[in-house]
């Protein structure tokens, strides 16, 4: 399960309304073996494209040099689809490669139509190791210090 607070919720969700019609994508990092996402860090979609993402690869560089010396890792790598269900295509499964990740989609499908999007999202988690995709349950909170989180 993830549980996400609703603070980062709100800024994927924002993240992915913002670049619609263009895909959005992101990392929210959390401190080594927490499962608690918790820095929220939009990234650039180096393809600018509505059907694909792409991470800038020296984005992602510094990123990951950032994160090993706050001690981080990625508790969620997340992204949009524009016109599609938010469930990995055959390019995002490929693609994963952090297996203690949660691989979170966002889709605004719902305003393919528009150059901007404010209107409902379907927003899921997954867990995609070698290949396999297994859906997860998303537990919002409004913090970390509800009773019974991580």
């Amino acid at each position: 399960m993830l549980t996400i607070d609703q603070a980062t919720y709100d800024a994927i969700v924002a993240h992915a309304r913002k670049d619609h019609p263009d895909e959005a994508c992101g990392v929210v990092a959390g401190p080594e073996g927490s499962d608690r996402p918790s820095r929220f860090v939009p990234m650039l979609n180096a393809a600018m494209s509505p059907t694909f993402y792409e991470f800038d690869s020296g984005d992602l560089f510094r990123l990951y040099r950032e994160m090993d010396e706050r001690d981080e890792e990625p508790v969620v790598i997340y992204h949009s689809h524009t016109a599609t269900q938010a469930y990995p295509s055959r390019t995002d499964i490929d693609l994963a490669q952090e297996p203690n990740a949660h691989y979170v989609l966002v889709s605004t499908r719902d305003g393919a139509d528009r150059a901007s999007y404010d209107g409902p999202v379907e927003f899921r988690s997954y867990r995609i190791i070698d290949g396999a995709v297994t859906e997860e349950e998303v537990k919002i909170v409004a913090d970390y210090t509800e009773p019974g989180d991580n």
